[in-house]
């Protein structure tokens, strides 16, 4: 079988967490990227879910710099539980 050469560009961070966790696993980054592109090869899927994380909802940010305002002006910022999980919810 014929071999060809793919060229991927990523942040140095990345690509050393990357390196570091394939390591860990026992596999090179080359046969960890063969692997993901032959499961997509023969699923037609990307082999995970891609979502957005609720974390960086508008709502959340807004949230976080209005405490992170709060925090500054030396004020206490306070959540109750249900504060916090209405704000999981959103």
């Amino acid at each position: 079988m014929a071999q060809t050469t793919v060229s991927v560009r990523m942040d140095e961070d990345l690509k050393r967490d990357f390196d570091s966790v394939c390591d860990e696993l026992g596999l090179s980054m080359t046969t960890a990227v063969i692997l993901l592109a032959k499961k997509m090869t023969r699923e037609k899927r990307l082999p995970f879910d891609v979502s957005i994380d609720p974390f960086y909802s508008p709502s959340n940010m807004e949230a976080l710099s209005a405490s992170i305002d709060e925090m500054r002006r030396g004020k206490f910022v306070t959540k109750s539980m249900t504060d916090l999980d209405a704000m999981a919810d959103e």
